[in-house]
């Protein structure tokens, strides 16, 4: 097959390839990234559970995706789409970015949000970015028309299909024992039909066992913010923002064994609970 691809561009996890007939060839890697920037230590067996994530959600999810087949245990081959430049973000919780951009005003929780550390909101928002290889960046529906990324119709089909994924997507987590914080997904378009794309997994979103779950403090994750919180911990997110605002890459330190196989192990369990199949 390596001859019939032709490599298009190694993204923050994935390599990209196009095959002959036109159909796009994901390659899962073991690579992590975290507050955008990806880290030269590879997290072991990541690349094939994403993969697996990926299969096992485009085939439940009752709505059309462009994933075609699997190819091997780190490979996907999907539909070649024009992608839409936002990703579209759901949030159930109070938690992450959300708290800081709440706590700036720059955005605004439905009413009768509590707003302590990871408590529930009382309905999901929708709460998309820009889509980019290096930051991404809020923005409003507002920005988002203006900008000409999507048409009104365009925006609020988004909108809708995102809250419905997300809502059948916690149905299954809950069913497994997990809180599904929140939720990222990408759509793209083939003609004039949008269908949802990218991949779906624990890079996407924030898992959490549901019997150590308590408002008000920091969750227990089966996804990468467990990463997260030791670079938040340990200085390097505040590091990383200031490498930022003084026009440098920020450059990612090394990341030790035990905390790449707690990793790789909370990435699996996450997988066989939900999915009922031994990894």
């Amino acid at each position: 097959m390596t001859a019939c691809l032709k490599f298009l561009r190694s993204g923050k996890v994935k390599d990209i390839y196009e095959l002959a007939d036109g159909d796009i060839l994901f390659h899962f890697s073991d690579r992590v990234s975290a507050f955008d920037v990806k880290f030269p230590t590879p997290i072991p067996r990541k690349g094939e559970v994403l993969c697996r994530f990926a299969e096992f959600w485009f085939k439940k999810l009752p709505i059309k995706n462009h994933y075609v087949r699997t190819e091997g245990k780190d490979k996907i081959v999907v539909k070649k789409m024009n992608m839409i430049p936002i990703e579209c973000v759901v949030r159930g919780y109070f938690y992450g970015s959300l708290v800081q951009r709440w706590k700036d005003g720059q955005v605004t929780l439905p009413d009768g949000s509590i707003t302590q550390l990871a408590a529930k909101l009382p309905t999901p928002i929708f709460d998309p970015t820009t889509k980019s290889e290096t930051h991404d960046i809020a923005i409003s529906k507002k920005d988002a028309l203006e900008r000409n990324l999507v048409s009104k119709s365009e925006y609020e089909w988004l909108e809708n299909t995102s809250l419905e994924i997300y809502r059948q997507m916690f149905k299954a987590a809950d069913a497994a024992g997990f809180v599904l914080a929140d939720l990222k997904l990408e759509f793209g378009k083939i003609g004039d039909e949008i269908i949802l794309g990218d991949s779906i997994g624990p890079d996407e979103y924030r898992l959490w066992p549901k019997d150590s779950y308590r408002v008000g403090k920091i969750q227990e994750s089966f996804d990468k913010q467990l990463l997260r919180d030791w670079l938040a911990s340990n200085g390097y997110q505040k590091k990383f923002e200031d490498d930022r605002n003084a026009g440098k890459e920020p450059v990612a330190p090394q990341l030790s064994d035990m905390l790449c196989n707690e990793l790789s192990s909370r990435y699996i369990t996450a997988y066989e609970k939900i999915t009922g199949i031994k990894f």
